[in-house]
């Protein structure tokens, strides 16, 4: 989808920036601190940034299903589509207007090309190697929920939702691909800049950004969410957050959190998220979250370096068991270790009960299903041994080592070199900082471990056969 379909482009970026500006401004109950800047941020890859202090915003002036006039001009209730897919198809309306629409000037500087991996090749998404991360984009999901409850409503009203590009409708191959596209576009802006908005029962209440993925299952749970201009534009630093939305009676509020001087960006903060859900989500990577970079076992994972046949539940009664007491999970997340944790510090607990329950020995889980009574996670040298493996196997699944991606890095971003790649090059060290990340936890993770056996800080269990004597026959239990 071309921007210029239906704007037209300023000669420059920043009189783009200049015209956003005054139009927020001449909207009524907009403040806007005269010392704010929307700066250009392209020499470093950060787009468009927001230097320094408050922004006063109406409610009124949301991109939100209730500030749009389509919710009365359609015969169905645009609410129920849910927080996601309503405010996905108003989006397609007002952009579809053109300068007709009161947020014209906003649509302007939202971005129209993404990096976020909804958008990326299969070749692209093999530099991904093994990270879990992968298959959490669900495009193939979202393009059916997009042409079940989008389309239909695009297609019976093209008074509303005219044709892009000479299309003549959206009935066909290609008014699909064109109507997809825009979803998806709209979809990613949604991901990337969207709160959620609630009418707060007190004052200064902070509005968060949704941290579920694109087009959840969970969406009845979830709250409206809205485009809110200026305040979404912000960069996000984990280091230098000095800024927070706050949500009012009447507006939202972007407060300093802590000094801002002249000449500095104003930073939100995604919170504690690892570098493959940023790159999912927003569509870059910054070191700053390499804290919290995590490595993901699937259940897949686990049942196969244990020499299950698969993981389906019904056909294996270890898992069956855990299931039944809502122990059971389909992925397991341990972070990245700190300097002093321990293992049963980082290790989820369902991680550690079904390592229970996968080396228990014939007897033991047989006593355990008769009396329908999971184990307690408990991480002795039997668990720790099939951890061990576990790992190891997931290590071996990425197609280069650790050392060779610093290699490779180093190769494509020498020291001193400017941090605006673009295109292939960029989404190719975003992959590699990500991978490179997933491996360094899992480096970490197996140090731990011969750490820990080495000292004899795990026990094996004194009323069973090791780890190892026991594989064979759990295939049979």
């Amino acid at each position: 989808m071309s921007s210029s379909t239906h704007f037209q482009d300023p000669p420059s970026f920043q009189q783009q920036s200049n015209e956003f500006v005054y139009w927020l401004e001449s909207n009524p109950g907009v403040k806007v601190n005269p010392k704010i800047l929307l700066a250009d941020l392209r020499s470093t890859g950060a787009g468009r940034g927001v230097g320094r202090r408050a922004i006063f915003h109406p409610r009124s002036l949301i991109i939100a299903v209730p500030n749009s006039d389509l919710k009365g001009l359609l015969p169905q209730d645009v609410e129920s589509l849910g927080p996601w897919l309503s405010l996905m198809l108003v989006m397609l309306y007002e952009y579809l207007r053109g300068p007709q629409s009161r947020w014209a000037p906003y649509f302007r500087v939202l971005p129209s090309r993404f990096d976020t991996l909804m958008f990326w090749s299969e070749a692209e998404l093999k530099e991904m190697q093994a990270s879990a991360i992968v298959d959490k984009i669900g495009k193939q999901g979202a393009d059916q929920s997009i042409i079940d409850s989008i389309a239909p409503i695009v297609r019976a009203n093209p008074a509303l939702f005219p044709p892009v590009n000479g299309l003549a409708s959206y009935d066909d191959d290609a008014g699909t691909a064109a109507l997809l596209e825009m979803a998806h576009i709209m979809g990613s802006l949604i991901m990337a800049y969207a709160f959620d908005i609630e009418k707060a029962e007190d004052d200064e209440e902070e509005v968060g950004d949704d941290d579920e993925s694109y087009m959840t299952d969970e969406e009845d749970e979830q709250l409206p969410k809205g485009m809110v201009p200026l305040a979404d534009l912000l960069n996000a630093d984990a280091d230098r957050n000095n800024a927070r939305l706050y949500q009012e009676e009447e507006c939202l509020v972007m407060k300093a959190i802590k000094p801002i001087h002249e000449g500095e960006e104003i930073f939100n903060d995604y919170g504690e998220i690892p570098r493959a859900d940023l790159l999912r989500r927003y569509g870059y990577v910054t070191n700053n979250y390499a804290v919290y970079d995590v490595i993901e076992l699937s259940l897949g994972d686990v049942c196969q370096s244990v020499g299950l046949p698969n993981s389906d539940v019904e056909s294996q009664p270890r898992l069956q068991l855990l299931e039944e007491h809502d122990l059971l999970e389909d992925g397991y997340v341990i972070p990245r270790p700190s300097a002093n944790a321990t293992l049963q510090d980082i290790l989820p607990a369902e991680l550690v009960i079904l390592l229970t329950t996968l080396t228990l020995s014939p007897e033991e889980f047989e006593q355990r299903q008769t009396k329908n009574r999971p184990p307690k996670p408990s991480m002795d040298a039997n668990q720790a041994g099939l951890l061990y493996k576990i790992l190891q196997s997931k290590q071996a699944q990425y197609a280069t080592s650790l050392a060779e991606d610093i290699n490779l890095l180093s190769g494509l971003l020498p020291p001193n070199a400017p941090d605006a790649l673009e295109g292939p090059a960029r989404r190719h060290k975003m992959a590699l900082q990500v991978r490179l990340g997933e491996k360094e936890v899992l480096r970490a993770l197996l140090a731990m471990l011969e750490s820990q056996a080495s000292n004899g800080s795990l026990k094996r269990s004194a009323n069973g056969d090791d780890y190892d004597s026991r594989q064979s026959k759990l295939a049979r239990v």
